[in-house]
């Protein structure tokens, strides 16, 4: 789960971090009135998306305006929250859609002498969280990473023991912050891998965490992911999510009990397993189609869960046919027989339909297909399947 930066941002203060202070507006005459309650010379006014880059994303039909920008009164502040509220912001990772930006954050501008890169992820090889600093900060990562690794340095900590001292040193020499900003990169550093930890976080980077005037690190950006599956111990957490933020048909999949992830292509995809439709779209690629979504229904699926993503599949405009690929497992090939032509007999079907069916009474499973009076076209395997759907779609 995904939150916004200044929900981020009020995380990493309950824990000690270090931010600037900011105000939430989603009115032009909020972030006017944010702009006189910060009492500075100046703020900067950042669209909430979740999405980066937004710093150099711009307003769809307005490429003038970006989604970062600095004010200089109240003024301006109300010009440029009117300028972003109720557009579409279009940056790096939104694509050429965009994403609404329904709020902004008004925050006071700071002394800034150098900025810097933080991030925290999961290094499932290691099966350990690693911390990884640059001193390439306020730029994309992905650039650096790419062009420039060696300016990344990396460390691995133990979750129950947290970051210790002598790898603080190293990451303060090699940041550049010296013995003098030992102390408070300690206390910035260990605090930010505690978080990760005690709130089960999938990812958390600040780009860029800034060097003030004074030799202070301070947390000029917050990005948090949170693992879903790790939500019900933090209900507080759960409470941040923004569904406006989310594509609805992966909200609604979501609550069915789905594996759902929406594409940009026309061959609806439907499979139990996330190996197999990894694979199934892999092939759908190779024989020259292109997949409209990820959809896992799972080992166990029921007729209900079945319907469901048949429903999410067939509202999709995009999607010009649909290929279900099944293997059946613990959940016998009959019983998965069934349970499609009851969800196609429920579900208004306009496209064409391919099933490819493998596994535990596969010939039964097939024969009850081949008996009833659905328009569906039969593969006797993935290539054959994948074929016949790309031809299907024409």
């Amino acid at each position: 789960m995904k939150i916004h930066e200044f929900q981020g941002k009020k995380i990493f203060a309950d824990h000690g971090i270090r931010v600037p202070r900011g105000l939430v507006a989603t009115t032009p005459e909020d972030a006017a009135g944010a702009f006189d309650e910060l009492r500075g010379d100046f703020a900067v006014v950042k669209a909430q998306i979740h999405a980066g880059g937004r710093g150099k994303g711009t307003v769809k039909d307005n490429a003038q305006q970006r989604g970062v920008q600095l004010v200089k009164n109240r003024e301006h502040a109300f010009e440029v929250a009117e300028q972003l509220l109720g557009k579409e912001l279009v940056t790096i990772q939104t694509g050429p859609i965009g994403k609404m930006v329904n709020q902004v954050l008004v925050e006071e501008g700071c002394d800034i002498s150098r900025e810097l890169y933080l991030g925290i992820v999961l290094d499932r090889a290691a099966a350990k969280p690693v911390l990884m600093v640059s001193t390439e900060g306020g730029v994309e990562i992905e650039k650096v990473a790419a062009e420039t690794p060696e300016l990344i340095h990396k460390t691995h900590f133990d979750p129950a023991i947290g970051l210790e001292d002598f790898q603080v040193r190293k990451l303060s020499k090699q940041l550049g912050l010296g013995a003098a900003g030992f102390k408070d990169s300690a206390q910035f550093m260990k605090a930010l891998c505690r978080l990760f930890v005690d709130l089960d976080c999938s990812l958390l980077e600040i780009n860029p965490l800034v060097v003030t005037g004074g030799g202070e690190l301070l947390a000029l950006d917050a990005k948090i992911t949170f693992d879903d599956n790790a939500l019900f111990r933090h209900p507080d957490i759960a409470k941040l999510r923004d569904l406006s933020e989310e594509e609805p048909a992966e909200v609604r999949a979501a609550d069915a009990g789905l594996s759902y992830v929406k594409l940009d292509g026309n061959i609806g995809c439907l499979v139990n397993g996330a190996g197999l439709a990894m694979s199934t779209m892999d092939i759908i690629k190779y024989h020259g189609g292109e997949p409209a979504n990820f959809l896992d229904v799972g080992g166990g699926a029921n007729v209900e869960q079945v319907t469901e993503a048949f429903r999410i599949l067939v509202e999709d405009a995009n999607v010009k046919a649909v290929l279900v690929n099944i293997f059946g497992g613990i959940m016998q090939c009959t019983t998965i027989a069934n349970a499609l032509l009851e969800a196609y007999q429920t579900v208004e079907f306009n496209v064409p339909l391919v099933v490819r069916l493998e596994g535990t009474k596969v010939e039964e499973g097939r024969k009850i297909i081949a008996q009833s009076d659905v328009d569906i076209i039969t593969a006797d395997n993935l290539t054959d399947a994948a074929k016949k759907v790309v031809a299907a779609v024409g």
